[in-house]
């Protein structure tokens, strides 16, 4: 034996952190007789050889512990050879296999250094649990960041879940632990155990794993992620041949996979991803959409955060089924046309013990001080996005999922609590930065980083801000000195068109300025248009109940009329599931949305408007390619606060094609309405959102208007219109 018993006691009392200095094979001396030594340490083994491969010549290994650890010593061999292990068990089972310590680091130094640099891009490729061949050896190399830790080992099935007997070596400085264990294939269920610096175990699911077993057990499973056979060829070159274009028509709709329709036959179960592929996609391509955006599909414990507290940033989530079939999903997806944007959580992630939380004893993803590390709102930590391994943790995880899954965009959550240490915190609870001010200018360096990679990579893939302040450039380049976002959505226009709207239709005539003050930002950034999840829960009301009017009627006219003022407005389009049908109670997301309200025209009538302006919208450039252009929008009457009506135009540049967008607000008729026209000739009313066919009275124009030599509001001519009661009308001019 060449093991003293104290090296037996640490071995056994999984305290090694140096395990492959020990175990596997080594050279040796006993005495003066030189040779090789070859130790391991299986659970419930009752013998064990070791067998050359070359020759099938076998050494029986002596027990040094009833805990299954062996050792043998082989004279006058000095060079080391390939070997398996040979172990024997007491029911007269016998296994042969590779021994997990006589292979290499599966990372080389120049990983480590740009991964502590904080610039190895992939390093979701090198981290985590892959199924490699190593020296035509197949199995699954483990690695995972834990600098603290006194010892990491993997545990799993296939070690029954017994920390001492899969080890990881530490590669040094670079906090890094790695394990290559041969015969692992996909589908075991793994997880690290850590011994931290106060000789605490903790039990951690894998932060780059791709795939998770059901809560409570969140065990991370062994999953390739390149397994589909991807159709999207066409659809991803054209995607990279538009890159750039983002003035195009762009109408998302906002989908929770897990509430849009369920199998009601079945107990009411969600579909799974192949089952919501074809169905999602027939009906966003009935009501005209170009892209559905996903809320979190990111692994998460608890269906209430509806995906909003992550614990496997790096795993499609296990509800719906596997990771071949969620790119099955987004394949099916792009065959189809439709453009996949998913939201993205790096603004924080909970506490929950058995994920990034005080990783390896240490406050090692989150910042140690509750100032910088808690969210005061969510009761979740946050990232560390001053720590170079944190932000690359972060920035390849945004290019995984565009790598891995094809997805067409990010909407980046909660970005506003990312740009402010102050954020929902009172004096005294943050701590200024360095130059003493309010800005996270690490969360903000962060942000402009994945930008710039997400483009650099991935042209034509969209980024998205949730941002609901005034912090300037968040959709300016990187380049030009912004945040580098495509797209930030309106939060400004949503809550003052929806505060204007919830009002009884006697009182907006003292708000009238609810209604155009949006006019004044409207080109400071490349805006999103937006109702979305958050507009419909938390007691705010349904988009059809939050409507000022008593009678269920009256507030479908509204909603419709506000839906045709939406879409006439600058900026895309977004829009969360069941309002387009004016579904009536709020959205819950353990159930399914209310569809059998579609055969009511009061809300039918609502859905078949949603899908005429999106077809209109997207056919029509001066709706859409002007969105972001200050020279494709012009008012032309907003003064008549009384009869609270507002009046504007939208072209194209060459100004052949131009719409008239006329909203009135109250429940009168008004007959020869004079409004000013800048072309003479034929307006069509292309859109009434007062149309029997969507529930209204049929009160308009009759399909068209002819302008008259009457001076009015600045131009030479204008149009005597029959303006409904309301009603939002949009008319279209073009040179004929």
């Amino acid at each position: 034996m060449t093991l003293s018993p104290k090296q037996i006691d640490v071995l056994n009392n999984a305290q090694e952190a140096s395990p492959h200095d020990v175990l596997g094979m080594h050279p040796a001396k006993r005495g003066k007789l030189s040779g090789l030594v070859v130790r391991c340490f299986i659970h419930g083994a009752t013998g064990c050889d070791v067998v050359e491969t070359a020759t099938g010549k076998s050494f029986g290994m002596e027990c040094l512990a009833d805990t299954g650890l062996f050792e043998v010593f082989i004279p006058r061999r000095r060079k080391v050879f390939p070997y398996q292990l040979r172990a024997h068990y007491g029911s007269g089972e016998m296994r042969q296999f590779f021994d997990p310590y006589s292979f290499l680091p599966t990372l080389g130094e120049q990983d480590l250094y740009l991964f502590n640099e904080g610039n190895e891009h992939r390093i979701y490729q090198k981290l985590g649990a892959h199924v490699r061949e190593i020296d035509g050896v197949k199995g699954v190399a483990f690695a995972v960041w834990a600098p603290s830790a006194k010892r990491v080992s993997v545990v799993g099935n296939f070690n029954h879940w017994d920390g001492r007997y899969f080890p990881m070596r530490s590669l040094g400085s670079s906090g890094v632990w790695e394990l290559f264990i041969p015969g692992l294939k996909e589908g075991e269920l793994y997880k690290f155990e850590l011994l931290d610096q106060r000789n605490h175990l903790r039990v951690k699911t894998d932060p780059y794993g791709t795939y998770f077993e059901a809560p409570p057990g969140n065990a991370s499973i062994v999953h390739g992620t390149r397994n589909h056979a991807w159709g999207d060829q066409a659809w991803m070159e054209q995607r990279a041949a538009g890159a750039g274009t983002i003035d195009r028509p762009i109408s998302i709709y906002e989908v929770h996979l897990g509430s849009w329709k369920r199998q009601m036959e079945d107990g009411g179960r969600p579909f799974n991803y192949r089952e919501l592929a074809p169905m999602l996609a027939d009906y966003a391509l009935e009501m005209g959409f170009t892209h559905i955006e996903v809320m979190p599909l990111a692994e998460h414990p608890f269906e209430g955060s509806w995906g909003y507290q992550v614990t496997g940033f790096y795993a499609p989530t296990h509800r719906f089924g596997s990771p071949d079939d969620f790119a099955f999903f987004v394949d099916h997806l792009h065959q189809r046309g439709l453009g996949i944007i998913l939201d993205w959580v790096p603004a924080h992630f909970p506490r929950d013990t058995f994920a990034l939380a005080e990783f390896d004893g240490t406050h090692l993803y989150e910042h140690a001080d509750p100032r910088q590390g808690a969210h005061m709102d969510w009761g979740t930590l946050i990232f560390n996005f001053g720590r170079n391994e944190v932000r690359c943790f972060l920035v390849a995880n945004a290019l995984a999922w565009l790598d891995r899954y094809h997805i067409d965009g990010l909407r980046v959550d909660a970005v506003a609590s990312m740009l402010y240490l102050d954020y929902s915190r009172n004096e005294g609870e943050w701590i200024p930065n360095r130059h003493g001010g309010r800005e996270n200018l690490e969360a903000i360096d962060f942000l402009r980083e994945t930008n710039r990679l997400v483009h650099d990579y991935y042209p034509g893939v969209l980024m998205i801000a949730e941002e609901s302040t005034a912090f300037a450039g968040i959709s300016k380049p990187v380049a030009d000195g912004g945040i580098g976002f495509d797209f930030k959505w309106n939060m400004g226009w949503m809550h003052d068109t929806l505060s204007y709207f919830q009002k009884d239709p006697i009182h907006r005539k003292w708000h009238q300025n609810e209604l155009t003050f949006g006019a004044l930002y409207q080109w400071s950034e490349n805006f999103v248009t937006v109702f979305s999840h958050d507009e419909v829960v938390h007691g705010k009301n349904s988009m059809l109940y939050k409507m000022g009017a008593w009678h269920i009627p009256e507030k479908a006219a509204n909603l419709r009329a506000l839906y045709a003022h939406m879409w006439g407005w600058p900026g895309k389009k977004c829009l969360f599931m069941g309002c387009e049908f004016g579904q009536s109670h709020e959205w819950k997301y353990a159930g399914s949305l209310d569809w059998d309200l579609c055969q009511y025209i009061d809300h039918e009538g609502v859905r078949l408007l949603v899908k005429d302006l999106n077809h209109l919208y997207r056919n029509e450039p001066a709706l859409s390619s002007s969105d972001l252009d200050p020279a494709g929008f012009r008012w032309v009457a907003a003064h008549d606060t009384e009869g609270s009506v507002i009046s504007y135009l939208r072209q194209e540049k060459d100004e052949k094609t131009l719409f008239l967008i006329v909203g009135h607000f109250t429940p009168q008729t008004r007959e020869n309405y004079r409004i000013g026209a800048p072309r003479r000739g034929r307006w069509r009313e292309v859109i009434n959102s007062n149309s029997e066919y969507y529930g209204g009275s049929g009160l308009g124009n009759g399909g068209e208007v002819h302008t008259q030599d009457v001076e009015a509001d600045g131009f030479a001519q204008s149009l005597a219109l029959t303006i409904p009661p309301l009603s939002t009308t949009i008319f279209k001019w073009s040179a004929e």
